[in-house]
This record gives structure tokens, C-alpha cells and sequence, in this order.
């Protein structure tokens, strides 16, 4: 059996298994090589407008940290601008803990409960490449119905792709047919019980679902069954998550990290994922290389603490540094590319005339 190194850290590690489907067909499992090849470029040229404005609508006062942790997560993974947009009653309290990030106040129908019609058109009016929509929101009528107008956006122009997660997914799974007439591009993150929630929401017993937790043939032919349903990227998070796109593509991430069962690693997986639809990428490519940085990121964390005590916020600072291994993978499996450092190729030549 050969070993792999699946991390690109170094430390071998067995080869794990692909899940199988219940047709018998395997999930392909992603691997170093494959994440590599989906690092989108950064021109040496580009400027913060180049990489992307990320639009985050998270945060209640309860759960302050799920916005940061998001805006953070989003500028390590590279996005160009980040904007937070909260209640405006709340915007003094976020503008003083976001320091890359900017601010934007929804106008409000009562303290901290947004107005959605109003939130609407100031959310419409920004300029933005992509929105992360629910971590931390307050739960309630006024956020379903943000959330079912977002989705009810038109056609044209093209609406922003947008990442659902947390309670966005929660007031979806009470929309009954949410996906019918949806022109936005959607990478739905839900855990197990967000999930189930949302096939029960969408009429499908739970339980013909199977374990969700603990089978991985269950949880991909769920996560593809729902995805091909809903024609939205499914993420069912968990050891070993999958992602599963409309057109059936369904894959598998080699990570089994119990340092990640932790509040607020899940909110730093929708900043990383809305970064790099923010960037330009399509919904099914930013799901797998978000998943697989995540992964990779905690992992890398995990080496230096165990498999107890990570932190949310010790996540976004290493994105950076997993992703500077993937392209340093890339850079390898370029035809013609020389292995070693500090080597030109050939001599640059000096800019403007000699004296």
C-alpha cells in the first residue's frame, strides 16, 4: 500500500479510504494535488479591488464573535475588501472590534431586529462580488424574511453568489420550496442537524437519510441527493466532510480533527469559502479548496496543540500558511518548473535607459 502525504506538511500519514456511495461507486477523496490546482491566481499587479469585496451579514450581540471570526477567516484567505454589515443599533460595537474590515449599518424595524425591506435595498445598493449571509444572526421573522429576499433576488444583473449558513440555513429549512426560482449561485454549509432540518423542511424524512455522523456512503449520497434537488453546492460538515454540486460531482475531504469540534470553526469556514467566491470562483471549486484550507488549517493547528484546546480564532491565521503550501505544490506541477529556491530563469532586464 503506498503512503501519502495528504497535508503537504511532511508527515506521512495512511492512505484513507474513499467513501463509498450506495450504488457502489466510490467518492473521489481530495488530495493535496488536487486543492493545489484550484489556487486561484494572484496577478502581481492586482490591487485590493482585484481580489474580490466580500459582503458579511453575521452578528448579533449574543453572538458577536461568529461576524469577527468570519471578516477575519475572509481576509487571511485573501479576499480584497470586506464589509460587515449589522443592525445599525449595533455599529458602533462592531466598527470598534473589525480593523481591516469596514462596517455597514441595516436600518432596523426594533433594537437589533433588521428591517428587511430597508436591509434590501441598502444590501442591493452595495458593491460586492459575493455575500456570506447568517452566522450569528438573531433568529426571528425579520431574518427570515431577509433571507427569502436574498434568495428572491432577480436575474439581472447577475446576483452575487452567497454563502448560507447557520441561521440562514435554520430560517430556510421554514421556507418550504426555497430553492424554486433562485438565480443566485449558493454554498449551503450546514452541520448534521442543520441538514437534517433542511431535508425535513424540503419533505424528506430524516431518517431515510441514515447516520449523517458516522457513515460516510450516508452522508454522500444525502449531501448529492440534496445538492441535485436544490441545484445548489451542499458542505455537510463533519470528520470527513463532504461537498456535493448540482451536476452530481460529489467529493470527500481526508480530515478527521476532533480539535475542530469547537464553537466557531464553522463561521471561519463560511469567511474562507466566501472569500474565494469573492475572488472570482465558481461555487462548486470554492467549496472543495474552502473545505480543504480549513481542513488543512486545523490540522496544522492540531501538530502544535493536540486534539483538544484549538480556538476558532487560532483558524485564520493559519489559512495563509496552508495556502502558501498549495501554491508552492502548483508551482511544482508546472510542466518545465525547476525545483529549488532563489533561482531566476533568466535575467531581468532594468527599466528605463542607462545614464
Amino acid at each position: 500500500m503506498n503512503e501519502r502525504r495528504p497535508l503537504g506538511f511532511g508527515r506521512l500519514e495512511a492512505p484513507v479510504a474513499p467513501a463509498e456511495s450506495t450504488n457502489g461507486t466510490s467518492i473521489p477523496t481530495v488530495d493535496d494535488r488536487t486543492a493545489a490546482g484550484l489556487i486561484p491566481p494572484r496577478p502581481p499587479r492586482g490591487h485590493k479591488g482585484s481580489f474580490g469585496k466580500l459582503l458579511v451579514i453575521a452578528g448579533s450581540l449574543d453572538y458577536a464573535g461568529a461576524a469577527l471570526l468570519v471578516c477575519r477567516a475572509a481576509g487571511r484567505t485573501g479576499a480584497g475588501l470586506v464589509t460587515l454589515a449589522v443592525p445599525e443599533s449595533l455599529q458602533p460595537l462592531f466598527a470598534a472590534k473589525v480593523i481591516e474590515a469596514t462596517t455597514m449599518g441595516l436600518p432596523e424595524d426594533d433594537v437589533e431586529e433588521v428591517d428587511p425591506e430597508g436591509a434590501i435595498a441598502r444590501i442591493l445598493d452595495h458593491d460586492h462580488d459575493a455575500i456570506v449571509l447568517g452566522p450569528g444572526l438573531r433568529p426571528g421573522l425579520a431574518t427570515a424574511e431577509l433571507v427569502r429576499e436574498l434568495l428572491a433576488a432577480p436575474e439581472e444583473p447577475p446576483p452575487a453568489p452567497i454563502v448560507l449558513d447557520a441561521e440562514a440555513l435554520r430560517s430556510m429549512a421554514t421556507l418550504g420550496a426555497w430553492w424554486e426560482g433562485v438565480a443566485r449561485a449558493c454554498v449551503l454549509t450546514p452541520h448534521p442537524g442543520e441538514f437534517a432540518r433542511l431535508r425535513a423542511g424540503a419533505g424528506v424524512d430524516s431518517e431515510a437519510d441514515g447516520d449523517l455522523v458516522a457513515d460516510d456512503a450516508a452522508r454522500a449520497a444525502a449531501a448529492k441527493a440534496a445538492a441535485e434537488e436544490w441545484h445548489q453546492v451542499v458542505v455537510l460538515k463533519g470528520a470527513r466532510t463532504v461537498v456535493a454540486e448540482p451536476d452530481g460531482t460529489t467529493s470527500a475531504m481526508p480530515f478527521e480533527n476532533p480539535a475542530l469540534a469547537t464553537g466557531g470553526t464553522g463561521d471561519v469556514l463560511s469567511g474562507v469559502i466566501g472569500a474565494l467566491l469573492a475572488q472570482g470562483m465558481a461555487a462548486g471549486p470554492a467549496a472543495r479548496l474552502g473545505v480543504y484550507l480549513h481542513g488543512m488549517a486545523g490540522d496544522l493547528v492540531r501538530d502544535r496543540l493536540g486534539d483538544a484546546g484549538l480556538l476558532a480564532s487560532d483558524l485564520p491565521d493559519a489559512i495563509p500558511i496552508v495556502r502558501k503550501r498549495l501554491v508552492a505544490i502548483a508551482d511544482r506541477q508546472k510542466p518545465g518548473k525547476q525545483v529549488g529556491f532563489g533561482v531566476r530563469e533568466r535575467a531581468e532586464q532594468p527599466v528605463g535607459g542607462g545614464g
